[in-house]
C-alpha cells in the first residue's frame, strides 16, 4: 500500500472537522464545499437508507438538517480515524462517530454511536474532499467477529426523522 504523507493526513483531519463544524452550525455552503461535485453520501441507519448525490443532494440534506427543529445543539464527533492511501492517490478512511445533543442543562444526551466509511480525493486545487461518505450504526458486519453478531438489524425511522424531499 502507498504511504500517506503527514500533510495529507492533517488535511484529511481538517476535512472531517470542516464537515462536522459546517453540519452542526447550519453552514450549508461550508458543508457542500466538503464534497466533490459527483459525491455520494449514504446514511445506512434506518430500514430505508438515505442517499444524496452531487452538490445538489448534499445541499438538500444540509438544508433539511438546518431547518429540522430537533437538530440545533447536536455535535458530531469523529475519533480514531484510520487512513488508507490508495494507489490512485485517493484515501479511504473509517472512524468512530458519536453525536451528542447539547440542549438544556448537562448531562447531555448521546444521540448516535456508529462509524463513517469514507473515500476522499484530492482535487486539482490540492484540497481534499469527500467523494463517498457512508454513515453506519455500530452494528452489522463491523461486529461479525463476535459470536451471534454481524447481522444488520433494520430500524424503523421515527416520524421526527423523516426527511421530506
Amino acid at each position: 500500500m502507498p504511504s500517506l504523507p503527514i500533510e495529507d493526513r492533517i488535511a484529511l483531519q481538517d476535512l472531517i472537522a470542516a464537515y462536522s463544524w459546517a453540519l452542526d452550525t447550519g453552514d450549508v455552503d461550508g458543508l457542500v464545499a466538503c464534497f466533490t461535485p459527483d459525491a455520494r453520501m449514504v446514511e445506512e441507519v434506518f430500514d430505508d437508507p438515505d442517499i444524496w448525490e452531487g452538490h445538489e443532494g448534499i445541499r438538500g440534506i444540509a438544508e433539511h438538517y438546518r431547518n429540522a427543529p430537533g437538530f440545533p445543539g447536536r455535535q458530531h464527533h469523529v475519533t480514531q480515524v484510520q487512513y488508507t492511501a490508495q494507489d490512485d492517490g485517493s484515501c479511504k478512511m473509517r472512524g468512530f462517530a458519536f453525536v451528542t445533543e447539547c440542549e438544556g442543562e448537562p448531562p447531555y444526551l448521546l444521540r448516535f454511536a456508529g462509524w463513517y466509511d469514507d473515500h476522499a480525493v484530492k482535487g486539482a486545487d490540492g484540497q481534499w474532499r469527500f467523494h463517498r461518505r457512508t454513515v453506519r450504526l455500530w452494528d452489522g458486519e463491523v461486529l461479525k467477529n463476535f459470536p451471534g453478531r454481524g447481522e444488520w438489524v433494520p430500524r424503523k425511522r421515527p416520524d421526527s426523522l423523516i426527511i421530506r424531499r
